[in-house]
C-alpha cells in the first residue's frame, strides 16, 4: 500500500477541483505533492511557509472536509513545508501539524556592514549640509489599498503586500518581490504597503526609491567621497522600497553595495519590497548572490485584469471624479482596453474630456466613435519614447544613459538600435530622433542604423536581440 497517498490525494483533488476555480486550483494545489498516509494523517509537501499559511487561511475548511470524505472521521493533514536556509538552494523540510503555526525562521548569513549612528551622515535624500536624518518617504499618498482593486490577476499580490504592511519585516515575505508588465500596479501597490506602514507605525522610517535614483546617489557617494554615509544611511531605514530593480543588471559596483544593504537591513528584521518587469529567475546580469536574495521571500506577480476587474477599476475612477456613466458605456470600455490598467485609466480620461468638450452625456454611440479612434491611435502610433523604454527596459540601461555622451559599449548599442528601431518605425526626421538621444545631428543617426545594419548580418547574438525586440515592439502596440 505504498502508493496509498497517492490514490487517497488524488481523490480529494478531484473534490478539490470541483470547489474552486481553475487558477485557484492551478495556483494552489497542483505544486502539493502526497508524500505519506499513517493512522488516517495524510502529509502533504508544500513549496513555501506562505503557500503553507495561505492554504491554512483560505482553504482550511474545504481541505478538511475533503479529507473526512475520503478518510473518515478523525482523519489529519500534516504539512512538509520546504524552506531554503541558505539563500543558494540548500533546502531542508520540516513538518507542520495543521493548524499549528509556530514557523522558526532561520537566519541568512553575511551581515552587511555594521550601522554607524553618528548624526553626522550624509542624508542622499536632504540638501547637502543639512544633518537632519529624518528623511521624506517619498511616498505619494494617493496610493493606497482603498482604491487598490483587487482581482484575481493581483489577488497574491495585494494579499502579501497587506500582510507585509501590517507586519513589516515579521512575515516570511522578506523580501516581497513584486512583478509585471508595464502600466499593471506595482507602483501603486508598493507605495500602498509604504502608506499603510506610515499609517500604522509613525515611528518607522520608510523609503520608496526607484533603482535609478538609487544608482545615480550610489555614483555620487564614490565621486564625492561619501561612501560610508552613503551605506549606513540606507542600513537605518525600516522598510526599503525599491523599484525596478532589473536596472541593476551589469551595474556591478551598484549590486555590490546593494548586496551589503540588503543582508544587514534582512538580519536586522527590517523589511525589504522589490519591483521589477520580471521574474527573479527571469533577471539577467545580476549576480547569482543578490538574486538568491531575491528569492528568499516570496515572489508574486501582476497579470493584465480580467474584465470584471476593469469594470471595477473604471466604477472606482469615475466615483473618485464625482461623475457617472452608464453602465454599457463602462463595459464597452472595458470590453475594448484589455491590455493594462494604465491604458484602461488613458480611455476613461479621453471620454470624460469628450464629455466636458461636448458638454453633453456621453451614450454608447459616442462611446463607440471615441473609442475607434483612441484604440486606432494606441494600436498602431509608436513614439520615439516608447521605443527608447522598450529598448532600456530590455537592456538594462537607463534613458538619461542612452542620451548621454558615455561610450560605453553596452550603452552605444542600446542608443544604436533604438535610433535603428526609431528610423524604422515613426515618421520623425533625422535631425529629431537625433534631438531625442542628447542633440547628436543626423550623420550620428545614419551611423547607428548602417551599424545596425551590419550587425544583423555579422553577429548572431546582435540579431537575436533585434528580433526579440521587433516582437516586443509588435505585442505592445497591437
Amino acid at each position: 500500500m505504498s502508493e496509498q497517498h497517492e490514490s487517497v490525494w488524488k481523490k480529494c483533488l478531484q473534490t478539490i477541483k470541483d470547489n474552486v476555480n481553475p487558477q485557484s486550483f492551478k495556483t494552489w494545489f497542483t505544486p502539493i505533492k502526497p508524500l505519506k498516509l499513517e493512522d488516517k494523517v495524510l502529509t502533504i509537501q508544500v513549496p513555501s511557509q506562505f503557500f503553507y499559511e495561505w492554504l491554512e487561511e483560505h482553504y482550511v475548511a474545504l481541505l478538511k472536509k475533503t479529507l473526512e470524505k475520503e478518510l473518515g472521521a478523525g482523519s489529519k493533514l500534516e504539512y512538509n513545508v520546504i524552506v531554503d536556509n541558505t539563500g543558494a538552494g540548500n533546502s531542508r523540510p520540516y513538518t507542520v501539524n495543521m493548524p499549528t503555526r509556530n514557523v522558526t525562521h532561520n537566519n541568512k548569513n553575511e551581515m552587511g556592514m555594521p550601522i554607524n549612528l553618528s548624526n553626522n551622515i550624509h542624508n542622499p535624500f536632504i540638501i547637502p549640509g543639512l544633518k537632519k536624518l529624518n528623511v521624506d518617504s517619498q511616498l505619494n499618498s494617493n496610493y493606497t489599498f482603498d482604491n487598490f482593486i483587487e482581482g484575481e490577476c493581483n489577488r497574491l499580490a495585494r494579499s502579501a503586500g497587506y500582510a507585509v504592511a501590517n507586519k513589516p519585516g515579521g512575515t516570511a515575505f522578506n523580501p516581497l518581490m513584486i512583478f509585471g508588465g508595464v502600466g499593471l500596479g506595482k507602483t501603486h501597490l508598493v507605495h500602498a504597503i509604504g502608506n499603510r506602514i506610515k499609517e500604522l507605525s509613525s515611528t518607522k522610517s520608510v523609503l520608496f526609491v526607484s533603482s535609478e535614483r538609487f544608482i545615480n546617489q550610489y555614483v555620487d557617494s564614490a565621486k564625492n567621497g561619501n561612501y560610508n554615509d552613503f551605506l549606513h544611511f540606507y542600513q537605518m531605514i525600516d522598510v526599503l522600497i525599491v523599484d525596478d530593480v532589473q536596472f541593476f543588471a551589469k551595474k556591478e559596483k551598484t549590486q555590490e553595495i546593494f548586496f551589503q544593504i540588503f543582508n544587514y537591513l534582512h538580519q536586522n528584521g527590517k523589511q525589504l519590497i522589490l519591483t521589477s518587469d520580471r521574474a527573479p529567475k527571469d533577471l539577467k546580469d545580476v549576480d547569482e548572490r543578490l538574486l538568491s536574495r531575491f528569492k528568499w521571500g516570496l515572489s508574486a506577480d501582476l497579470q493584465n485584469p480580467d474584465f470584471d476587474t476593469r469594470v471595477s477599476i473604471l466604477e472606482q475612477k469615475m466615483y473618485q471624479d464625482g461623475i457617472k456613466f452608464a453602465p454599457e458605456v463602462i463595459e464597452y470600455v472595458a470590453n475594448k482596453v484589455d491590455s493594462n490598467i494604465r491604458e484602461l485609466e488613458g480611455a476613461l480620461i479621453s471620454l470624460i474630456a469628450q464629455a466636458s468638450l461636448n458638454r453633453k452625456e456621453i451614450d454608447l454611440d459616442m462611446t463607440k466613435k471615441m473609442m475607434k479612434n483612441f484604440v486606432k491611435n494606441s494600436s498602431r502610433e509608436i513614439s520615439i519614447e516608447f521605443i527608447q523604454k522598450l529598448v532600456s527596459d530590455y537592456f538594462g540601461v537607463s534613458v538619461d544613459l542612452m542620451k548621454s555622451k558615455t561610450r560605453k559599449r553596452e550603452i552605444v548599442q542600446a542608443r544604436q538600435i533604438s535610433m535603428f528601431f526609431a528610423k524604422q518605425l515613426t515618421q520623425a526626421s533625422l535631425k529629431n530622433i537625433g534631438m531625442y538621444f542628447g542633440g547628436r545631428d543626423h550623420s550620428t543617426v545614419i551611423h547607428a542604423c548602417q551599424t545596425v545594419n551590419d550587425l544583423i548580418d555579422t553577429d548572431k547574438k546582435f540579431k537575436s536581440d533585434v528580433d526579440e525586440l521587433t516582437k516586443r515592439i509588435k505585442i505592445n502596440t497591437y
